[in-house]
């Protein structure tokens, strides 16, 4: 800025020339100057309040929008908005091979309060108990009478319950919505299925997240946006699944068994079409597991996978099979079967006296112990758990479901010639009855491995080869015998070529103190058509009893055989099998003379 002088040399000679008063001059100049002075003060005053009012108007209206936002929004759980991460609630759809849902989502509302908007604290606890059984009265009424501001009181309610707590009007009352696992087949497949729950939660929304079964296995696929909302689609059949727990529930009850199980697989591609396991649940209202006491004893216990049992006479195919593989024998050898057959102080003994010697063949259809065990004395160990080993009867099974790691069959560390012994007929050697349905696939499908799945794997590519197809065949043939005239005639279904080997297995006791004499594991494994199989079918039976006769029975053959033929019996139509009818010869005319 250009400051004006006071006295000017100019004018103050000039006013003086004229007779005037040059001190007129500096005062004027002064009153100007004061004059700019001030008006340039004004001018920086008037900014300054200018800028500091646009600052008052930016934040006051950055509140009131904030305050908006607040207003329209529901409130936030403290310890939910904690995590400052979004809570992605979407889940696919799990359905069955025919696209039949068997878990979907269901939209549905949490229920909360806050006290300080409460009107009718102690009231409202009161009404809220007679809606809501569960809740303890005193507590409610403790929590809305203190100093808590938010109080989760349902994490999902039902649209009855819903309007029954709007019917109470409370302002503090409030609702959040939220989408729930449903699963609207109830019970069906519950194993299967495992079930969902609650992770990170919100008033708005919650995290649905895999609790067991596939739910659990497939959580992160059942949950990635990227899949676009694309279904799961498994191997199990609705209408089949459906049909083998009817029969197997009431096969349980019939035979007074305290559980059962039951695996229904494509026999060359290993699918799953039903998998069950009694007792069982409903995955809407998912039991809390057991903390003490038998695992086995709780409803959540999949039988069919973690069940791990000792399998009885099922196992004599795989060691007759092994011999007809390696040429150790033929179908018409004969092998001694005069008992007991002493080893050390161990005696093995055959249910019933079956002579001085039976044929291979009537070793499978008779079920002889001491004759497969002489035919396991040929194989030696060494071979035996190599077979076994090929067969997946030592390893967990890589069927996809969270609890089968967990599953691995039990073994002897030591493998001396009484384990040959007794392994070839079923003790020794714990599996699970997938395991068994596995392995039985593997020996009726012309000899190549089979992995169980629970996808639907249209065009599964065959495993390794086991045993020949040669041996397959004949396997075959020794199983179908087995039904027509061994020790599973009641599991022969007309139309429908079953053939079987039935296993009754003692139980062992608590803590490796022997074996009960009154408790036994009965299984039946079965495969049909013979002359093609498709299916095996493996049904097995906790300390069963049947008891229409004089004496209690308690082997397979009369317990879980017919359980197995009923499945087959109802399953075999739904799964597009024919009845295949034996031929009849044509009635002969025959002309007699009067």
């Amino acid at each position: 800025m250009i400051r004006t002088p006071l006295r000017p040399l100019a004018r103050i000679l000039s006013a003086r020339s004229r007779g005037e008063n040059p001190d007129v001059i500096e005062r004027e100049n002064i009153r100007i100057r004061h004059e700019a002075m001030r008006d340039s003060a004004r001018a920086r005053a008037e900014g300054r309040l200018l800028m500091l009012g646009a600052a008052f108007v930016l934040a006051f209206g950055a509140v009131g929008f904030e305050m908006g936002v607040l207003a329209s929004t529901d409130p936030v759980e403290p310890a939910a908005a904690a995590g400052g991460a979004s809570i992605v609630a979407q889940r696919a759809d799990i359905t069955d091979r025919e696209g039949r849902i068997l878990a979907t989502n269901l939209v549905t509302h949490s229920l909360y309060a806050q006290p300080q908007m409460m009107v009718d604290p102690v009231g409202s606890a009161s009404k809220l108990a007679a809606i809501f059984p569960d809740l303890d009265v005193a507590r409610m009424k403790k929590d809305f009478t203190g100093t808590r501001k938010f109080i989760w009181l349902k994490k999902k309610i039902s649209p009855e319950q819903m309007q029954l707590v709007h019917e109470i009007g409370d302002p503090g009352l409030l609702f959040g919505p939220r989408e729930m696992r449903l699963y609207p087949n109830g019970a069906i497949a519950a194993h299967v299925l495992g079930g969902a729950s609650f992770g990170r939660e919100g008033v708005s929304s919650a995290e649905v997240v895999g609790t067991a079964g596939v739910e659990k296995t497939f959580d992160g696929w059942l949950r990635d946006p990227a899949n676009g909302g694309a279904p799961l689609q498994l191997s199990l059949d609705l209408t089949i699944q459906s049909t083998v727990e009817d029969v197997l529930y009431g096969g349980m009850k019939l035979m007074n068994a305290k559980g059962a199980a039951a695996v229904l697989m494509d026999a060359r591609s290993g699918e799953i079409v039903a998998l069950a396991s009694l007792p069982d649940f409903d995955p809407n209202t998912r039991p809390a597991a057991l903390t003490k006491g038998d695992p086995s004893d709780s409803p959540l216990f999949n039988r069919a996978v973690q069940g791990v049992y000792e399998l009885g006479s099922t196992f004599k195919i795989f060691a007759i099979a092994q011999a007809l593989d390696l040429g150790l024998v033929a179908p018409e050898t004969m092998v001694e079967t005069k008992g007991p057959l002493v080893w050390g102080k161990f005696r093995i003994r055959d249910f019933h006296n079956y002579g001085p010697q039976l044929s291979v063949t009537d070793v499978i259809v008779k079920s002889s112990n001491i004759g497969t065990a002489h035919v396991a004395q040929m194989i030696g160990g060494t071979r035996q758990q190599d077979f076994l080993g090929r067969l997946g009867l030592f390893d967990a099974t890589p069927v996809e479901l969270v609890e089968a790691p967990g599953a691995k069959p039990l073994r002897p560390a030591k493998w001396p010639e009484i384990t040959t012994m007794t392994v070839s007929y079923g003790h020794g050697v714990a599996a699970s009855p997938l395991h068994l349905a596995a392995a039985y696939a593997t020996m009726v499908n012309g000899g190549t491995r089979v992995a169980p799945t629970l996808l639907k794997r249209p065009n599964a590519t065959p495993g390794q080869r086991v045993v020949s197809e040669q041996t397959s065949a004949i396997i075959r043939s020794l199983l179908r015998q087995v039904v027509q005239r061994g020790t599973a005639t009641f599991g022969d279904v007309q139309g429908y070529e079953v053939g079987g080997k039935t296993g009754t297995a003692d139980k062992p006791k608590p803590g490796g103190g022997g074996y009960y004499k009154d408790k036994v594991v009965a299984t039946f494994a079965a495969a049909f058509p013979m002359s093609d199989p498709k299916y095996v079918l493996v049904v097995s039976l906790d300390e069963p009893v049947e008891t229409s006769g004089t004496e209690p029975r308690r082997t397979a053959g009369w317990t879980a055989v017919p359980v197995g033929a009923e499945i087959i019996r109802r399953a075999a139509p739904l799964l597009g099998l024919r009845p295949e009818l034996e031929s009849v010869a044509e009635a002969e005319v025959i002309r007699v003379r009067n």
